[in-house]
């Protein structure tokens, strides 16, 4: 219990910021390592290799998403049974969420593996980086086994309040990742064949870490004795509550991927341009993601322990803090988009540049839509209405696939730069009023 966080009780704003402090630092950690290991790759081995690790982001995101989402939707009834003091119900989740975990891992791997040439073809990947971005992505499905174990476990330690260990561990495996991407790619010339090796290895490792701490640290996390045996009822609700969360982020990618496939067709360029906008785009929009993860905590630990009125001023104190920081994201990036593109190519490619600052640009005034629908959607999947948070992003593959279709096409790059804008104004629009009503509900 002394590496728990009850977070029923003290001040909302200062338990969400507790909580999120250590996620975002992780998150943004994570994010400089993609952003490291971007500029290796776009400086070192080439403006065709950066595309090549680019031009699938979004089918990693498509299955990569499915599992973060799942494992999130997973600790839901652990934090649940947590804020309820329900030690015992809490470990048979535990034990059930394992049981599903390691199936879903398995039918991910075997047949994400099997479809990567099907799927690079789908999202009209460029002949000319062809070979390296099937390299890159066959090594991403094969880190899908560590991918869902960290974040299965990591999300049973974050139930629990606990969000500063799998922080830590975040910084050894990146830390890792970034040490392997040298010896691969600089050292020993291995390419973007050894950018996939590093990043499943360095997952790996933090898998293992988060292991070990539970094993050592939380024994209030392991299941004992008749809690390990198959629950038919438990395992429905944690498929109730993960599968979809998963299907949310899968929904989001089809729109992504739908995105993905009409910057590609515009060439290598354009390719470029958005994998390096994404890698900085990422390390300031992972705030907001936190924020939410933070009030999915929060909120799942105060329904559970049955009060309303401290989830009512949770989401207020979530909105100001939102605001504040997207003031702080206008003073960096409206000056210094253009500098921070730089790290990722030549000075001699300035069309990259030019299109990937716009991006950032353009993207950083909708930060508030951002934050409104992070916020509203890991909320209503911290109340237990992960169903709700999926129609959301319904509204985010719709929009992304009318920009996709229409906008794309008439205006090019510019048009792929509405993209992320127009979802999240398109998503808001139905979760600000499900998150009224729902809690409408909940407080009668």
């Amino acid at each position: 219990m002394a590496n728990t966080n009850d977070m029923t009780v003290g001040s909302p704003a200062r338990d969400i910021l507790k909580f999120a402090g250590p996620l975002i630092l992780g998150y943004i950690l994570q994010q400089f390592y993609l952003i490291i290991d971007a500029t290796i790759v776009g400086r070192w081995i080439g403006v065709g290799a950066l595309a090549a690790v680019g031009a699938s982001t979004s089918i990693t995101f498509l299955i990569m998403g499915f599992c973060n989402g799942a494992c999130a939707g997973f600790a839901i009834p652990v934090t649940r049974a947590f804020g309820a003091k329900d030690y015992r119900k809490m470990r048979v989740y535990v034990a059930n969420a394992l049981r599903i975990g390691l199936v879903l891992a398995m039918v991910l791997t075997l047949l994400s593996t099997i479809l990567c040439t099907r799927i690079l073809r789908l999202v009209n990947t460029p002949e000319d980086i062809f070979d390296d971005a099937w390299t890159f992505l066959f090594m991403q499905f094969l880190a899908i086994p560590f991918t869902i174990g960290y974040n299965l476990l990591a999300g049973q330690i974050r139930a629990l309040g606990n969000s500063k260990q799998p922080f830590y561990f975040l910084i050894i495996a990146s830390l890792i990742n970034i040490l392997l991407d040298v010896l691969l790619i600089l050292v020993l010339g291995q390419g973007v064949f050894g950018a996939g090796l590093a990043t499943l290895l360095s997952q790996l490792v933090a898998t293992g870490l988060c292991a070990w701490y539970i094993f050592r640290h939380m024994q209030i996390l392991i299941p004992q004795g008749d809690e390990r045996r198959y629950d038919n009822k438990r395992v429905s609700i944690l498929l109730n509550n993960g599968v979809p969360m998963g299907l949310q982020f899968s929904i989001t990618a089809v729109g992504i991927i739908m995105l993905q496939s009409a910057n590609n067709a515009l060439g290598t360029i354009c390719v470029a341009s958005f994998t390096a906008s994404t890698r900085v785009k990422y390390l300031f929009t992972c705030v907001f993601e936190n924020i939410g993860v933070a009030m999915a905590t929060y909120c799942g630990q105060n329904i559970g322990a049955g009060d309303m009125q401290r989830i009512h001023q949770g989401l207020r104190d979530a909105v100001k803090i939102m605001l504040v920081y997207f003031l702080f994201t206008i003073v960096i990036i409206w000056p210094f988009a253009g500098d921070m593109m730089q790290l990722f190519v030549n000075s001699g490619e300035q069309q990259v540049v030019d299109n990937a600052a716009m991006l950032m640009r353009i993207s950083m005034w909708f930060y508030p839509s951002l934050g409104i629908l992070t916020i509203c959607r890991y909320s209503i999947q911290g109340l237990g209405y992960s169903n709700l948070s999926m129609l959301s992003g319904v509204m985010e593959m719709i929009a992304r696939t009318a920009v996709s279709l229409w906008l794309v096409p008439a205006f090019k790059f510019l048009g792929v730069c509405y993209a992320d804008p127009t979802a999240w104004v398109a998503a808001d629009l139905f979760l600000v009023p499900a998150i009224l009503l729902l809690l409408r509900h909940l407080s009668k």
